[in-house]
C-alpha cells in the first residue's frame, strides 16, 4: 500500500477508534481490524491495542468510561485548541484557522463538533493535506493528551500514539511548549465559544 493512500486508512481508523462508541463506531470494528494488516506495524500494532479494548470490553461500560474520560477530565480533552489556548478568545481565533481549513477541502464537520475535534481533523487528514498541517501544527496538544492518557492507563493512548507516529518528530521549541504547558496547563480566561461552535453539517463525522 503506497504512502499516501495506507495514511488515509491510518487516519480513519484512528479517528473511528476515538470516536464515542456507539453502535455504528462498534459495528466498524472487524472492517478495521482488517484495515490493519495493511498499515506499517509501527501505526498497526498501537491500533490493534485499541480495537482489542473495545472488541473485549462490556459496551455499557466501554460508553460511560469513554464520557468520563474525554468529557470530565480536562487533561484528556479531545479538542486540540485547548491545550495550547484554553478557554480564551485566542482559542476562538484559532478555531476560526480550523473551519477553513475544512471549508477549503469542500468539507464540514457534522454533529455539532467544533473544528478542533481530533476525531474529526483525522478524516480531514484522511481526504486532504490540510488535516495532517493541522495536526502537525497542534502537535504540542497531541503530546500532552498522549501523556495525560498514559497516567489513566487508558487503551486510547494508543490510538493517539499511532497519530503522532505519522508526523515528523517534535522539533525543540515543541518539546519545550509542551513541557511548559504540563506544567502549568492550558491558559484561563472563560468566554462564550457558541459563534466557533455552530458548524454546519454536511458531510464529516463528528462523534454522536
Amino acid at each position: 500500500m503506497s504512502g499516501p493512500v495506507w495514511r488515509a486508512v491510518a487516519a480513519r481508523a484512528a479517528s473511528l477508534l476515538l470516536r464515542y462508541p456507539d453502535e455504528e463506531v462498534m459495528a466498524a470494528l472487524p472492517v478495521l481490524r482488517a484495515a490493519l494488516d495493511e498499515l506499517p506495524a509501527a501505526v498497526a500494532g498501537p491500533l490493534r491495542e485499541v480495537v482489542a479494548y473495545r472488541e473485549g470490553t462490556d459496551p455499557g461500560q466501554l460508553r460511560s468510561t469513554y464520557v468520563e474520560l474525554f468529557d470530565f477530565r480536562r487533561r484528556c480533552c479531545l479538542h486540540l485548541t485547548y491545550y495550547t489556548c484554553g478557554d480564551t478568545r485566542k482559542r476562538g481565533e484559532a478555531l476560526v484557522g480550523f473551519t477553513a481549513a475544512y471549508k477549503r477541502a469542500g468539507l464540514e464537520v457534522v454533529d455539532g463538533e467544533l473544528p478542533d475535534f481530533l476525531p474529526a481533523v483525522l478524516d480531514l487528514s484522511a481526504v486532504d493535506d490540510g488535516g495532517w498541517r493541522l495536526l502537525r501544527d497542534n502537535r504540542v496538544g497531541l503530546d500532552l493528551l498522549v501523556e495525560a492518557l498514559g497516567r489513566e492507563r487508558s487503551a486510547y493512548r494508543q490510538a493517539v500514539a499511532a497519530v503522532r507516529e505519522m508526523l515528523p518528530p517534535a522539533g525543540p521549541a515543541e518539546l519545550s511548549a509542551a513541557a511548559r504547558l504540563a506544567r502549568t496547563g492550558p491558559p484561563v480566561e472563560q468566554v462564550g465559544l457558541e459563534p466557533f461552535g455552530l458548524v454546519d453539517t454536511t458531510t464529516l463525522g463528528g462523534r454522536r
